[in-house]
């Protein structure tokens, strides 16, 4: 990029430098490309003329309905531009937004929408059925397919209703958690817009957008890597292309004809698409960027990448509770040849602090091994109803916990060791233990369960139990896996079962999950895949 289109690009951005809020997003871009597209999906295509009018109708709609800034409203389906725009409207009136993921059980879906007390629900195509059962869930009042919600929200009579402000909730994405049950990580407009204005001050040039550029939303909206590239779109005032989940078949499509230059994946969609037979057969010419996240790319991998797709990279780290990515490894430190940072998480976005803790909370010098702890405006406001698991991870002054245990090098690149919390991450999507140890008690066989991730070449890590057998009973692993997939979503169901006659604890009782993980990790320098 020549420094002619850098400062050309650079200005365009800064013109949005000073707007925190989806309303201060959508009113602007409204007046200045009102015939430009917005949302491009399956359902509706909406110019951002149109997507202003269309959100202000919605916030009108729940004003009308009753429901009350700072109320919860759930969506419980894949992606489409009727969710974004239900969304968008919704946070335009301070309305806190709830996608529920699509691939969970009804009772793990029933759970969110009980807890954060929801008061609408939304189903997405192909899940009208759940009107008669997650609709019927106490607290609800009114379910809406999408053609209704269309007719009732997108179609209804515009009117007045009060905006959030930028420190107002407006979306709720739930993480796994420790204790079995996933927690409302609550997130507000600046959380979700405030770091642009820090990182502007010197853009590195993989931040600046072109005017013929668009951005392709793959990836499961009841995640921040989903309903995250849907506000990056807007913040940039550039189509968001949106898929209704990943098919290599339709990334190839949306990326030959659909104008898409960057999209985010994880390491192991990156593979798939690059096994597909149609990959050698796209062009994929237009494509700058690549964001990739939720682990390292093996280096065979962006080898193969790069040759395939022509394009730059950039790792993307952070986690829900910090509202996505918190540090980028730059595309000038993907190598071919392969280079240490690549072991890293990259270096902490303008605007965010990175420092590592010991034990006793004390900021460590650097090289040596704690806990990687951040602070921003993208920090979370809090667990939904949870003070004490808000307080654990958060502290008064700003600060979040990760859970990830790593050190920061003398040039300030980021570097994960292990996890704290035990978390497994497959295929992109988080699993911890806890839930996944519960649905598996029970079971007549089993005594006790420990649940770790394991390598995999396709997945990253791959979720294995194992399992001590009650006296006189023998565990046939097919069993633990198909009673697990009754109750549980099915990336959290075990790949592989072993049985041992007993699991290693320390003194205290708690299971050594580290030991357990260590056969299988023998050889590579961190039990992270």
């Amino acid at each position: 990029m020549d420094d002619a289109t850098y400062q050309r690009l650079l200005a365009k951005a800064l013109r949005t430098k000073d707007l925190f809020t989806f309303d201060d997003f959508l009113s602007f871009w409204a007046n200045d490309r009102p015939d430009r597209i917005a949302l491009e999906g399956d359902d509706l295509t909406l110019t951002y003329g149109e997507l202003e009018d269309a959100t202000a109708r919605v916030a009108s709609a729940l004003t009308t309905l009753g429901i009350r800034k700072g109320e919860r409203i759930a969506w419980f389906g894949k992606n489409s531009v009727t969710y974004f725009t239900l969304f968008f409207g919704a946070a335009r009136a301070g309305v806190v937004m709830v996608p529920v993921g699509w691939r969970l059980a009804e009772p793990e879906a029933a759970f969110i929408l009980d807890n954060a007390e929801a008061k609408l629900l939304f189903l997405g195509e192909g899940f009208e059925a759940c009107a008669q059962t997650l609709g019927k869930r106490p607290g609800l009042s009114g379910c809406y397919t999408v053609p209704e919600a269309q007719a009732a929200f997108i179609k209804a009579p515009r009117g007045e209703f009060e905006t959030s402000g930028p420190d107002e909730a407006i979306l709720q994405l739930y993480t796994s958690g420790t204790t079995g049950n996933p927690k409302g990580a609550v997130l507000s407009n600046r959380n979700l817009f405030g770091l642009r204005k820090a990182g502007l001050e010197n853009p590195p040039p993989h931040s600046l957008w072109d005017e013929d550029e668009a951005v392709l939303v793959a990836m499961p909206c009841a995640h921040i890597g989903g309903t995250g590239l849907g506000i990056v779109a807007l913040a940039a005032g550039l189509p968001g292309i949106v898929l209704s989940e990943f098919d290599p078949v339709r990334v190839f499509d949306a990326v030959e004809n659909r104008g898409v230059t960057r999209f985010f994946i994880v390491p192991a969609a990156l593979a798939l698409l690059l096994n597909h037979p149609d990959c050698a057969k796209t062009d994929f010419s237009r494509i700058k960027y690549i964001m990739y996240g939720a682990s390292p790319i093996p280096l065979d991998l962006l080898r193969e990448c790069i040759a395939m797709f022509g394009a730059e990279f950039t790792q993307n780290y952070g986690m829900t509770e910090t509202t996505g990515t918190i540090c980028v490894l730059p595309p000038e430190d993907h190598t071919v040849e392969g280079n240490q940072r690549m072991r890293s998480a990259g270096k902490p976005l303008p605007g965010v602090e990175v420092v590592i803790k010991g034990r006793d909370g004390s900021i460590l010098p650097q090289g040596e091994i704690g806990e990687i702890v951040t602070r921003s405006s993208s920090n979370m406001l809090g667990y939904w109803k949870l003070p004490e698991a808000t307080a654990s991870t958060m502290d008064a002054d700003g600060w979040i916990a990760t859970g990830d245990v790593g050190y920061l090098d003398e040039d300030g690149y980021v570097y994960m060791f292990d996890r704290a919390k035990d978390m497994i991450i497959t295929g992109g999507e988080n699993v911890y233990p806890a839930e996944v140890e519960s649905a598996i008690y029970g079971h007549p066989d089993v005594l006790e369960v420990a649940v770790i991730g394991v390598p995999d070449e396709k997945w990253g890590e791959a979720v294995k139990a194992v399992c001590v057998p009650k006296p006189g009973h023998t565990i046939d692993p097919n069993t633990i896996i198909e009673w697990s997939r009754s109750r549980i979503a099915g990336f959290k169901v075990p790949k592989s079962v072993d049985t041992i006659p007993a699991l290693p604890r320390n003194p205290s009782g708690k299971i050594l999950r580290r030991q357990l993980r260590e056969p299988y990790w023998e050889g590579r320098e961190r039990q992270i895949n």
